[in-house]
């Protein structure tokens, strides 16, 4: 039962996001500033490891803050606010308009490590195959099963993966590339994670912010990895190499995170995006709506990875040679490491 409990707990915010109602308040300009401001002082769960002081965006950014004010320009100083927690689950809604975190909308382009037309030129090929929501083919003169997956938002069920497993059952190892995923739904991750070997070992706990104070959470609870036999025939016991770069965001960071807990796989790339925070939605008094993190995400050792989960091998994409010769050297380099385990 233990081993269940935290995804019970956490689907619904995941799915459904809770609506946080203010009661009878001002709606002025002034009024929704600084509920704001509370309501994410009292509720955000990552203030520690954004480093933000709080206390001092308000004083920089409330002066900016009149009740004469246009809702564009309040809306325009209230995402500033949000923005300084360079958080992707932080966001602003009106009628017109969605903030944004300006560090991980940069930080998912600029720092992207794929070059899509390389993977669909030279690995994934005109011949490719669809599984659910993964496109895969066989490289590396057949050797290697190759599986692009670009959004946890496409689902890929149990019985799609085992498919998959006995498809390329007679390959060296596998390559599951999640470069450039933003995320989605939390159940594709275990999944996933259903058909590799595994012991029930403990794969991060999580906490929900319980209280006004910064530090004020519940106490941990443990999230354990799907046992399965050894002897099934539906689990890859091959090695597993996943591609990992700063477009993986949320469930992708989640899903890297849950990859430390098993030996036979290998995270290649950059460091993810992070992301590793529940969001929430409430009301502001004006009317608008605001999401933020009310949870936070812990390794069995203790790791807080909400900036971005470490890969076991740093490697970068050649740029220059993806664009002039349609090759990718992580994808390359994630073949060179499966041939030495063999």
């Amino acid at each position: 039962m233990k081993k269940i409990l935290f995804i019970i707990l956490m689907i619904p915010l995941a799915s459904c996001e809770r609506l946080l109602m203010p009661g009878d308040c001002e709606t002025g300009a002034t009024a929704t500033f600084d509920h704001l401001w509370g309501e994410v002082d009292k509720k955000y769960s990552m203030f520690d490891v954004k480093e933000v002081d709080w206390q001092r965006v308000y004083d920089t950014l409330r002066p900016r803050v009149s009740d004469g004010m246009s809702d564009d320009s309040l809306f325009a100083v209230c995402a500033a606010m949000l923005s300084t927690l360079c958080d992707g689950h932080v966001n602003l809604f009106n009628d017109h308009d969605i903030s944004h975190s300006d560090s991980i909308y940069y930080r998912f382009y600029a720092d992207s490590q794929i070059d899509i037309n390389a993977v669909a030129l030279t690995y994934l090929g005109a011949g490719y195959h669809t599984t659910g929501g993964i496109a895969h083919n066989a490289i590396d003169s057949g050797r290697i099963a190759y599986l692009r997956y670009s959004s946890f938002s496409s689902d890929i069920s149990i019985a799609d993966l085992q498919h998959l497993v006995r498809l390329y059952a007679d390959k060296d190892g596998l390559i599951l590339d999640i470069r450039g995923n933003g995320g989605g739904s939390i159940t594709n991750i275990y999944n996933i994670l259903s058909i590799l070997p595994s012991k029930g070992q403990h794969l991060y706990s999580s906490q929900i912010k319980s209280g006004p104070g910064h530090e004020d959470f519940s106490l941990p609870v443990a999230t354990y990895a799907p046992e399965n036999e050894d002897e099934d025939s539906n689990i890859w016991k091959k090695p597993v190499v996943v591609l990992v770069d700063r477009g993986c965001f949320s469930a992708a960071s989640m899903f890297a995170v849950c990859c430390r807990a098993y030996p036979e796989v290998i995270l290649l790339g950059d460091t993810t995006g992070g992301g590793l925070g529940l969001p929430t939605m409430g009301y502001l008094p004006n009317g608008w709506r605001y999401r933020i993190s009310i949870t936070r995400l812990l390794t069995p050792e203790g790791d807080n990875f909400e900036n971005g989960v470490p890969p076991d091998k740093v490697m970068l994409l050649d740029r220059e040679d993806a664009l002039a010769t349609r090759r990718d050297n992580i994808i390359d380099e994630a073949c060179r490491l499966m041939k030495s385990e063999r």
